[in-house]
């Protein structure tokens, strides 16, 4: 059996000090708890969504959804649209203040919006549509930053346009679908403007 003598001073001093500092270091069992039923907060639900998207004094564009849930207490809030969404852009220039002229839409099946970060992550069959050009875009997933009002994609991409469909990797668009720049074109195909292709 080991006596106090035979062990030297460096090494009870260690293990002094460690038995203080595990003994400091207690948890409230109240702040434990209040945490717990933080983290597990129950998100916010909402059926019938409409909201409209404004800057400047100016409505750009209003927002649908059959279904919402809000994630407040989440380390980045965040809205989840799990039953598709749909947005429609309104033209900037109207000239009839009673007219709402709608440019361009937007559908998804699954979008998220990152409330802190103005972006929305989009997934699963999203559409991005010029009504006034006809061009569209069919991708998996698409990033839209309400700052910037632009779109885009690491991901594959197909963009239908009066005369040709084109494919590739990558792109960068504007919201309302005016311009848009395929980083990586893999092909193109060109068709008949009365070919009745379906965009």
């Amino acid at each position: 059996m080991l006596s106090v003598n035979s062990i030297n001073r460096p090494m009870l001093f260690l293990l002094l000090a460690a038995c203080i500092f595990c003994s400091s270091c207690e948890n409230n069992p109240k702040e434990v708890a209040a945490l717990g039923k933080r983290k597990a907060m129950p998100p916010e639900e909402a059926g019938h969504i409409e909201s409209f998207l404004s800057e400047g004094g100016k409505v750009k564009g209003k927002l649908t959804s059959p279904y919402m849930l809000r994630f407040q207490r989440a380390d980045t809030p965040y809205a989840e649209f799990p039953r598709t969404l749909h947005v429609d852009f309104y033209k900037d220039s109207v000239n009839n203040k009673d007219s709402i002229i709608i440019e361009s839409q937007m559908d998804a099946l699954y979008g998220k919006y990152f409330q802190n970060q103005s972006k929305v992550y989009l997934r699963d069959s999203v559409i991005v549509k010029n009504i006034l050009k006809g061009d569209t875009v069919h991708c998996l997933e698409l990033w839209w930053d309400q700052h910037t009002e632009k779109f885009y994609t690491d991901k594959p991409v197909r963009i239908y346009t009066k005369d040709k469909i084109l494919f590739g990797t990558g792109m960068e668009a504007d919201q309302n679908f005016r311009w848009y720049t395929i980083k990586k074109l893999t092909g193109s195909i060109l068709t008949s403007e009365n070919a009745g292709i379906s965009k």
